[in-house]
């Protein structure tokens, strides 16, 4: 493996992640994210490392991260499991050979972005310095977990304007983003603008799309009611949504453009499938959606790495 940017995919398995992984990597994914939902109770990191390697072996491919999926600025009991949480995952990164760690900045539930951001250096200074001690990067990915600017549970990272403010809070070189273009589709923000405007700080991305219905949102706006399960009068049907997440290949991303403007920009690193959102690729053609993205992505990277002539 010569390539600079690796194609790979998330794992979400626990203890099990090496099976998992064993299973898979003969499909040629060549790097792992091994990603956690809010805590990591019941797991053992030196085996979950040694397993996770051995699993590995006679291959190229490497855990490029781990994750953590939780709300650590809040202080309810899982709150406070999933600081602990990226607490035990920096300390554990080096393990796996890996030097990252992703997942949500967690935000002060019902409180605007703004009004964050005292919290979040309270919580993140610490962490970004144990971080930095340990070789460590810490990449926040840019979800709105169904969030805006004024109220949200889970994160604070979903737009520019956050993270300028959280960039100014903590002034770091080892905190930046796990960028993908589908969460600020889902805004309708342009996402190829902030690969060049956001470079230095993108330091791990998500391989996920979106598709936009351009027709429902010039009909119906963005604010109507999308959900089925709302009660509405007899007379009115629920509005479909506009935007849906999907599987690299599958959506309105042009990944040629994308991986390229990357590389432009210096980007090394993984870009790892973010599957189990498609609302096609979904159930039994979960995998078939992931090798078709692992595959597509690695056309538009320009297919196999092929040595220059001595």
């Amino acid at each position: 493996m010569k390539d600079t940017i690796r194609i790979g995919t998330l794992v979400n398995r626990g203890m099990g992640s090496p099976a998992y992984i064993r299973e898979i990597l003969p499909h040629g994914f060549e790097s792992f994210q091994l990603s956690f939902w809010k805590t990591v109770n019941g797991i053992d990191f030196p085996k979950l490392a040694d397993e996770t390697l051995i699993a590995l072996e006679g291959s190229d491919a490497i855990v490029s991260s781990l994750a953590v999926f939780g709300n650590p600025l809040e202080t309810n009991e899982d709150d406070v499991e999933s600081l602990r949480a990226w607490e035990r995952a920096i300390d554990a990164a080096s393990l796996f050979g890996c030097a990252m760690v992703t997942g949500f900045t967690g935000r002060v539930r019902g409180a605007a972005i703004h009004d964050s951001i005292p919290r979040f250096k309270e919580i993140w200074m610490p962490l970004v310095e144990r971080a930095a001690k340990n070789g460590v990067k810490i990449a926040f990915e840019n979800c709105d977990m169904g969030g805006t600017w004024a109220d949200g549970d889970w994160n604070i990272a979903h737009n520019p304007t956050a993270w300028q403010l959280m960039f100014d809070a903590i002034p770091a070189d080892n905190f930046g983003l796990e960028w993908e273009p589908c969460h600020q589709m889902v805004s309708l923000i342009d996402p190829m603008p902030q690969i060049e405007e956001w470079s230095e700080k993108i330091f791990h991305v998500h391989g996920k799309d979106a598709t936009i219905r351009w027709d429902r949102v010039r009909k119906f706006g963005v604010h109507t009611s999308m959900h089925a399960d709302i009660a509405l009068p007899q007379a009115v049907q629920p509005v479909p949504p506009f935007v849906y997440h999907r599987t690299p290949g599958f959506g309105d991303s042009d990944w040629v453009a994308i991986i390229s403007e990357l590389r432009k920009n210096g980007y090394a690193g993984s870009i790892d499938i973010e599957g189990w959102h498609d609302p096609v690729y979904r159930g039994e053609l979960e995998m078939t959606g992931q090798v078709h993205a692992l595959n597509y992505l690695k056309r538009c990277r320009g297919g196999s790495f092929v040595p220059n002539p001595v």
